[in-house]
């Protein structure tokens, strides 16, 4: 069901709808750097918005007895767009709505400290089970894939088609001219051997420019050309989207990386709009081994329910852009995740009815397959990056709920469940399977001490518990934002290596900033 939504009430005003249950206490915010007073400037609370961005209402994954189904199977999901959206929301005072918050996109929206694949995989898989921390008695098991890194002498040439949305509803400097800004930074990035062209839409599609390759003195051209787009006009999207996959069918190379790259508010109302119709088209110009990158832009009249389900239907990623820096992070820090190194990624838990009673996966609603799915490699499912990291969650209540059994068996090989995985090397090719076992015995230290949460396990934890707070889940136990925060924070006690960690790094100290302001825009509405 589409849910239009308008961000005409700030987010004080609104809090019945989040239901967070948070506990103040004043020693412990002051150790996670709250205060015990919060102050809010003036401009908090931005001018209602026109319009109303539009969301697709879900519910939360339920609770299943593994005596009535053991085995839980879903696709992998690498966007992050709701997390964006959700950052956007906050620093300008807006109501979140829970349909806007899907769990497994705030997840996947940093990378994990997952080991990378060896040999010929292209991925890597793991996991591990741990206390879950807001309701006492269950696990929380976590499941991590991480895709192969490319060096830059592996990435394969790219024929893009960069599809850009210059209606009048983009005519402001957070829409068209971010995208702008980015699309010319993407350009210096590129490789000269790399194809770009250009394709514009409002009122009519014009192609502005054809197939170019980025060498040679090109590149001044195509960055001319991005400088003196202007938005004016309705929005024409349908026949666009089948303009620019002609136009990367008609440059195919099935050794490039070949892929539409939309920018837009998703407000098509022009031509062929219905998301039936957008996906349908979508998904046959994927099936010709075109990948499609949709990015978001604004917020009154963001469809994000369309841009969702088209990336989804064609073999790509959805982002939300509401910042130079999120530019960066997608067009520069992250650009190798526009290669797919694992397509049709299905993932398989099978339980273990001795040790566990009934399991919850955490997100990924929109994702859940059926079991029969899993190897039928006819079945799409979703694609990792080059050096993405894909993290999924699941509850579990334990068979015996004083947990003896973990007391018997930690010191002996006792499997509560199973992990497989199966993805294919491209479109084409046969499924390749993965597994691993999830013993109980992981739980514990040589000296048969409970191990602590890593710090992968803290920080997916302390996510997907804010997670469930902005959704008001009704799974969210006993949650705050104060453990979100505790968790995160703990999640940071290893110093970044490399680049690539130290944004992550700065990210994840960004989020805690983000709750932080939450918790002041709640306690504001409160008094």
């Amino acid at each position: 069901m589409k849910k239009i939504i308008s961000h005409a009430l700030p987010i004080a005003l609104a809090m019945t709808t989040v239901g967070c249950g948070v506990a103040y206490d004043g020693d412990e915010l002051n150790s996670l750097g709250y205060e015990k007073t919060y102050t809010t400037a003036d401009n908090m609370m931005p001018e209602p918005q026109l319009g109303g961005d539009k969301f697709d209402e879900f519910r939360d994954n339920p609770f299943v007895r593994v005596a009535d189904e053991p085995t839980s199977t879903f696709s992998v999901d690498a966007d992050g767009a709701s997390y964006a959206i959700m950052r956007r929301y906050i620093q300008q005072g807006y109501a979140i709505d829970p349909s806007s918050v899907r769990i497994e996109e705030f997840l996947n929206y940093f990378t994990f400290d997952y080991a990378s694949p060896t040999g010929d995989d292209a991925i890597a898989i793991n996991a591990e089970v741990c206390d879950c921390p807001w309701t006492y008695g269950h696990l929380l098991l976590r499941l991590g894939i991480k895709g192969k890194e490319l060096k830059e002498n592996e990435m394969p040439l790219a024929n893009y088609v960069f599809l850009i949305d210059v209606s009048g509803s983009m005519d402001s400097n957070d829409k068209l001219e971010l995208l702008k800004s980015g699309l010319l930074e993407l350009v210096d990035e590129l490789n000269p051997d790399d194809r770009i062209s250009i394709i514009t839409y409002s009122g009519s599609v014009e192609k502005l420019i054809e197939s170019t390759r980025v060498g040679g003195g090109n590149a001044i051209k195509i960055k001319k050309a991005i400088k003196k787009l202007s938005a004016d006009g309705c929005t024409a999207g349908g026949q666009a989207l089948q303009m620019a996959y002609e136009e990367a069918l008609t440059n195919y190379d099935p050794q490039k990386n070949n892929r539409i790259i939309m920018g837009t508010d998703g407000d098509f109302n022009v031509g062929v709009t219905s998301t039936e119709a957008l996906v349908e088209m979508v998904e046959s110009y994927a099936r010709k081994r075109i990948y499609m990158t949709c990015l978001g832009f604004g917020t009154g009249n963001l469809n994000d329910a369309m841009m969702e389900k088209i990336s989804n239907a064609g073999n790509g990623s959805y982002y939300y852009i509401d910042s130079e820096n999120e530019m960066m992070k997608v067009f520069v820090d992250e650009r190798d995740r526009f290669v797919s190194v694992a397509n049709d990624t299905k993932c398989q838990v099978t339980f273990n009815p001795d040790f566990v009673f009934e399991y919850r996966l955490i997100g990924y609603e929109n994702r859940v397959m059926s079991n029969e799915d899993f190897e039928n490699d006819k079945k799409d499912a979703g694609e990792i990056g080059a050096g993405q990291t894909i993290t999924a969650l699941y509850e579990l209540a334990p068979a015996d709920q004083n947990n003896s059994w973990m007391i018997d068996s930690r010191t002996n090989h006792h499997t509560i469940a199973t992990f497989d995985v199966r993805y294919k090397k491209s479109l084409d090719a046969a499924s390749i399977p993965l597994s691993t076992d999830i013993a109980i015995e992981d739980m514990y230290n040589n000296d048969i001490t409970r191990k602590p949460l890593s710090a992968n396990l803290n920080f997916a934890a302390g996510v997907a518990a804010y997670g469930m707070i902005l959704r008001g889940s009704e799974y969210k136990g006993d949650a705050t934002l104060q453990m979100a925060t505790k968790l995160i924070q703990e999640s940071l006690n290893v110093d970044p290596r490399t680049k690539h960690q130290e944004r992550d790094y700065k990210r994840r100290i960004e989020l805690m900033a983000l709750i932080k302001k939450y918790a002041e825009i709640i306690e504001k509405g409160r008094r």
